[in-house]
């Protein structure tokens, strides 16, 4: 199976619904922030591992205490995985935190102040004038 096939981005999908479900109605877990979001999932051809990435609002702290234990409750996660998924192996679950949400965040800001200054910056002078 390449790792672009149809058949593996169905589960990459599906493992990614699952995770998500997983996270926000099994795990009780302290260390995990209530908004986190699994993003993404990439399982390997092989379905020997899956990477997942997570999405948290919040600040520094909470979001590697959410990655310390959701790693910590990993064996836990796979087993419910294994039962909710039928793949022919349960992958090993790697966490990854992913940013790419809050970086987005950051870059339509500061698009929007520039934006917003160079505005300001051409309606000036033609009132001068």
């Amino acid at each position: 199976m390449r790792k672009n096939s149809i058949k593996n981005t169905r589960i990459n999908a599906e493992v990614q619904k699952e995770l998500s479900a997983i996270i926000r109605g099994e795990i009780k877990d302290p260390r995990i922030h209530p908004m986190t979001t699994v993003t993404g999932a990439e399982v390997a051809p092989d379905l020997k591992t899956c990477k997942a990435y997570i999405s948290v609002l919040g600040s520094r702290e909470e979001k590697e205490a959410t990655i310390r234990g959701l790693s910590s409750a990993e064996g836990y996660i796979r087993r419910l995985l294994a039962k909710n998924v039928n793949l022919r192996n349960t992958p090993e679950i790697r966490f990854i935190l992913d940013e790419s949400i809050e970086y987005g965040v950051a870059m339509s800001r500061k698009i929007e102040d520039v934006a917003r200054k160079d505005a300001e910056g051409k309606g000036a002078p033609a009132e001068q004038e």
